[in-house]
């Protein structure tokens, strides 16, 4: 799945668009290397998301492509 849907997909950013500028524009990693968007998301993936002050660091734990609301929080594991 491509990195820009996951990050809309798992709700960790709202609007696809969004998660896609935000890959443009290098505020997404991952495993340490700034990501495009095309990137193709798998499981044990480190992916880190800095939006404005706000920095966010998520471990793939399952990639599918339908979830829904309450089901979203289980694609992720939140790293400190």
């Amino acid at each position: 799945m491509r990195l820009d849907k996951f990050l809309t997909v798992s709700r960790l950013i709202k609007r696809r668009t969004v998660a896609n500028d935000a890959c443009d524009g290098g505020r997404i990693t991952v495993n340490g290397k700034v990501a495009k968007a095309s990137y193709d998301v798998k499981t044990d993936d480190i992916i880190g998301i800095t939006l404005g002050s706000r920095e966010v660091r998520v471990q793939v734990l399952d990639v599918r492509e339908n979830v829904r609301k309450d089901d979203a929080v289980g694609l992720y594991k939140e790293l400190n």
